[in-house]
């Protein structure tokens, strides 16, 4: 093969791409979703034919026939027709020179009209199956329209690459960074479980396009959420996330309730601007999402919550105290609750759950 065959360039056919190399989330559907990048490239470099004889191909299928019951024949048939992305391999790339973490910069992106207003439509052209997945897994409508709204903008940036080429790039060839070996790990996890869900459903392996990092559909979910969340919701026999709001709307709900969502509780609560209880939260905030204090000791320490609530009768509920940071300005605290908690199932971010949080509560406020 010549060196001008083997760097051919495939168009795109979109530019904005929505997984982005923050946040290693294991199985969780935003696997990648915590800092998007928007991406100015208009072609994708690609290389035929890498992985029909590669070593690690080869070292892959062998596992594949043994633990999956896969044909031999099937699955040479597969890499012999899935490319290297240059691109893929680019973007899995962190930045070079990473920028300060910024929550109000972050938040602006998120909770701004354009997608307040492209969530009012979702929400009023799928009312209906909100309100049916509100009923069945006990998720608010405005919590799936929030989280679909930042991965998606409701399904305006699905990504355009072949889902089958990126996470064979990402599988076999992923760049030498030091988590190399982690990521590397993760992503032939993730074509495993692509390849059987392909099988499982009858979906042409080919067919499915999705982020650089191999996130699929309007809910972004990586192959291994795809196999253990996804849902046919709209009972027309097959799930479709990328062309049913139905599927991803319901897919998204029993991800929660599944990750343990507890119906009618609050999310956050809001923190006392006085200098105590803000030293409390500068304190108690470890950078963990799971809720390892209760409200007892964070008031008894002297932290006083904003929020019409009975301490007293809250006071066992497990809790964590999320810290916002923003350049060159005061730290905002908030407390967060079991189901803030689940929010990081899905994207272990701070930012992106609340964010998720807040744009869904603008939604809500905007549909009247």
């Amino acid at each position: 093969m010549t060196d001008q065959q083997r760097s051919l360039r495939r168009p795109l056919l979109g530019a904005a791409l929505t997984a982005a190399a923050l946040g290693l989330c294991g199985v969780s559907p935003g696997l990648l979703a915590a800092g998007r990048r928007r991406v100015s490239v208009r072609e994708e470099e690609i290389e035929p034919g890498r992985y029909q004889n590669h070593p690690k191909t080869r070292a892959f299928i062998d596992e594949m026939v043994a633990r999956n019951g896969f044909q031999r024949a099937e699955l040479e048939s597969y890499f012999s027709q899935a490319m290297y992305s240059a691109t893929v391999s680019r973007l899995i790339m962190p930045p070079t020179t990473p920028g300060k973490k910024s929550w109000r910069a972050y938040r602006s992106r998120f909770i701004e009209p354009i997608r307040i207003n492209a969530g009012v439509r979702f929400w009023q052209q799928n009312r209906d199956a909100l309100r049916r997945a509100e009923a069945e897994f006990g998720v608010p409508a405005s919590v799936i329209v929030g989280i679909i709204g930042v991965e998606t903008i409701y399904g305006r940036d699905m990504g355009t690459f072949r889902v089958l080429d990126s996470l064979s790039t990402l599988a076999f060839d992923y760049p030498d960074t030091p988590n190399r070996d982690a990521r590397t790990t993760l992503f032939r996890n993730q074509l495993a479980d692509y390849l059987v869900w392909c099988r499982d459903t009858r979906t042409d392996v080919f067919s499915v396009l999705g982020s650089y990092a191999g996130a699929v559909g309007i809910p972004q979910f990586m192959p291994t959420s795809l196999r253990e969340y996804a849902v046919d919701y709209d009972g027309d026999g097959h799930v479709d996330l990328r062309n049913s709001p139905t599927d991803a709307i319901g897919s998204v709900g029993r991800f929660l309730q599944l990750h343990g969502w507890e119906q009618g509780r609050p999310v956050v609560w809001r923190i006392a601007g006085d200098a105590g209880s803000l030293g409390v939260a500068t304190a108690a905030a470890d950078g963990e999402p799971w809720p390892t204090r209760t409200l007892n000791q964070l008031t008894k320490a002297g932290l006083r919550v904003d929020e019409p609530i009975d301490v007293q009768r809250e006071g066992e509920t497990g809790v964590l105290v999320v810290d916002l940071p923003t350049p060159e300005q005061p730290t905002e605290y908030m407390i967060g609750l079991r189901n803030f908690y689940v929010l990081t199932r899905y994207n272990r971010s701070f930012f992106y759950a609340l964010a998720v949080y807040q744009l869904g509560e603008a939604v809500k406020a905007a549909m009247g």
